[in-house]
């Protein structure tokens, strides 16, 4: 029996779905105006785990998982401003590259991958629901959604609304309600991007884009809804309240799973001190499948400490069991999941458990070399791994991070010089940044950019 930590009981429950023939599951996915990092890696990563349990539980036709682009978002629109181009051109590209990493990183695709975009007409329908149940008015070319008229509002959070009002980072406007209400539609000027509403040329909020895409895909109510700890309070909060409040009071969420924050060292990791690791370029510097385990070292619902050395172990302990594999790399057999690791994913997701499981696997005298085989592919197959050859493996430390060859050089110093170009100086520093990190030395002159290794 899978075992899940929901948020919205704060204890750990069986899971039972409201069909076993269509379980349900959503994970908000990326705002896409610049390379995703390996903070955003880690919801993905760890809720394939998740999506995999299911299946392998459930049945792949019986999984529907949902996982969301936002494509309306000021940051897109300020890049796009910036650049002179349309805003599909931004988030068409990143979407792609973000899609991309995770696949590198061994997630599985979603069953859909709904674009808020493609979504206009469901969210202009709930905020008319949520105007017409008198939980949502129109101000000054807004549309807010009144939390006095929803009574669990913080529910999910486990905060009053008298913290929420006195303690909420929200925007002060003249006229909101409540101090907490929050923007449901806004206006747009000629130069930002809109869509025509019954409240005028406008752009939804970010948080009544995931609760539309949530019932066009996946319907009213929904088994399980995963992101990130930082997501709880207000996003999912106030997903909730839209919902609940736009289709009669019905449950929005059965299962709610929220995982920990990834720290860089003893840092967390942020923009202002220059600490960004990027899945991008991780990829390009380490066996995607080692990112893959180190992500998966803690469990996720812990916080996650990101050094170098957590990687170099994973590689450690992946060339132990691709040793073995390649060893016995003639025999044919049929994968088949050992009950040590089963039972430690169903217990909750708990990876380092199931890690612990499959290298007793490796030293189980017991088995037969077709056993150990079968379980080794089989059970790793359940939480992503193992799933290429031995050679496969071993090709992909050639590139390394000690090891970056002229050509990768040149390609990022030309990706740098592409990004300084369309004002993207953001992306620009990460590339230094991380060359730097590598020991490579760049230098800007009249005449170009040169670079030598440190």
């Amino acid at each position: 029996m899978l075992m899940l930590n929901n948020t919205l009981k704060r204890e750990k429950q069986a899971f039972k779905p409201m069909d076993a023939g269509r379980v349900t599951m959503y994970v908000c996915g990326p705002t896409v105006y610049s390379y995703a990092h390996i903070g955003n890696a880690r919801s993905a990563v760890a809720f394939d785990v998740l999506f995999r349990v299911l299946r392998h539980l459930y049945g792949e036709d019986h999984v529907v998982y949902a996982r969301n682009i936002t494509d309306v978002d000021d940051k897109i629109n300020k890049a796009a401003y910036e650049q002179k181009v349309d805003i599909r051109t931004i988030t068409e590209k990143f979407a792609k590259i973000y899609q991309e990493d995770l696949r590198a990183l061994g997630c599985l695709d979603p069953t859909i991958q709904p674009w808020a975009t493609e979504t206009m007409d469901e969210i202009i329908g709930m905020i008319e629901a949520l105007i017409e149940k008198g939980h949502a008015y129109e101000a000054e070319g807004h549309v807010l959604f009144d939390i006095g008229t929803y009574e669990d509002y913080g529910h999910l959070s486990r905060r009053s609304q008298d913290e929420i009002i006195a303690g909420a980072r929200v925007e002060v406007a003249p006229y909101k309600r409540n101090a907490a209400d929050f923007v449901l539609w806004k206006p747009s000027d000629d130069q930002t991007p809109g869509w025509e509403s019954p409240w005028g040329y406008g752009r939804p909020g970010w948080h009544i884009e995931c609760s539309s895409m949530i019932e066009k895909h996946l319907g009213t109510t929904i088994d399980i809804h995963c992101g990130g700890q930082d997501l709880a309070f207000p996003h999912h909060e106030n997903e909730v309240a839209q919902s609940v409040c736009a289709h009669g009071g019905a449950p929005f969420v059965n299962y709610w799973l929220h995982n920990g924050f990834l720290n860089m060292g003893d840092e967390k990791m942020s923009k202002s001190l220059g600490n960004i690791a990027l899945i991008n370029d991780l990829i390009k510097a380490y066996p995607p499948e080692a990112l893959r385990m180190a992500l998966l070292t803690a469990h996720y619902r812990q916080p996650l400490s990101w050094t170098d050395s957590l990687i170099d172990q994973a590689i450690g302990n992946l060339d132990k069991f691709y040793h073995r594999l390649s060893d016995l790399e003639d025999l044919v057999v049929t994968p088949k999941v050992h009950e040590s690791v089963e039972a430690a994913l169903l217990d909750d997701l708990n990876t380092p458990k199931a890690f612990a499981a499959l290298f007793a696997l490796l030293k189980d005298k017991r088995l037969s070399d077709e056993d150990l085989k079968a379980y080794l592919i089989g059970s790793g197959a359940l939480f992503g791994f193992l799933q290429q050859s031995p050679a496969e493996w071993f090709a992909s430390k050639q590139t390394g991070k000690s090891d970056l060859d002229e050509a990768k050089i040149e390609s990022m110093i030309a990706e740098r010089a592409e990004a300084k170009a369309n004002k993207d100086y953001g992306r620009a520093d990460e590339i230094r940044d991380f060359l730097k990190s590598h020991a490579i030395m760049i230098k800007d002159s009249p005449e170009g950019t040169s670079w030598y290794r440190e």
